[in-house]
């Protein structure tokens, strides 16, 4: 698909993007009492932000986790990966089959935290780990505040996945990644609402922007 194709396809998404925040804040609010769940994500948030600012910042880490996840969006898309190569100083990966899911998702989906989940998803279901839920909290605080200050560094500078499909649509791709990746989570972990619940919302949402860009038309 050309680049102006992709534009259009961007400008048509962001009613979906407001309809997103608008839904967001509601989950928000509604989860707001979950306690267990916000101390101890938020300190884990807190804690890899001050490592963040002042010691040197884990860069193979960050290269092998987005190389790595360039690959498993590869494999279940139907592709295959022929090389790949992680290092501090940057990496890449050689596929058969590449698209903007493919090229953007490291961007989008934080594969430390759902490596995270998946670990706890075990230990919590097979060695009964109940009583130390809020390590599992604090750790998906951590990884998800590594992927947030990481990806944003890495974007201050130039990213050939961003230049090849757009900038804009990029943008567009990225937030609404993340943004239902925070609606998912924070639904299903803070436990105030149920799933329906929030596509409800995020569809209210957005219907509520294009009647009001309608109004205007």
């Amino acid at each position: 698909m050309p680049k102006w194709c992709k534009t259009i396809v961007a400008v048509l998404l962001l009613p979906l993007c407001f309809g997103a925040v608008k839904a967001l804040w509601q989950v928000l609010r509604a989860s707001g009492a979950a306690d267990t769940f916000w101390v101890a994500a938020l300190s884990g948030a807190a804690c890899w932000v001050v490592i963040y600012l002042l010691l040197p910042k884990p860069m193979w880490v960050y290269v092998f986790g987005h190389e790595l996840t360039h690959a498993l969006w590869t494999w279940l898309l139907g592709g295959r990966v022929k090389k790949f190569k992680a290092s501090a100083a940057g990496g890449h990966v050689v596929v058969t089959k590449t698209n903007f899911v493919i090229a953007l998702a490291p961007y989008f989906f934080p594969l430390y935290a759902f490596l995270v989940v998946a670990v706890f998803a075990t230990g919590y279901f097979i060695l009964n780990w109940h009583a130390h839920i809020v390590w599992f909290h604090l750790l998906l605080g951590v990884a998800y505040a590594f992927h947030v200050t990481l990806n944003w560094h890495i974007l201050q500078s130039g990213q050939s996945d961003i230049i090849e499909q757009g900038y804009l649509f990029s943008a567009v791709i990225i937030f609404l990644g993340n943004i239902m990746v925070l609606l998912a989570g924070i639904t299903l972990l803070a436990a105030k609402v149920d799933l329906l619940t929030t596509l409800a919302w995020w569809l209210e949402g957005t219907g509520q922007v294009l009647h009001l860009l309608a109004g205007f038309l």
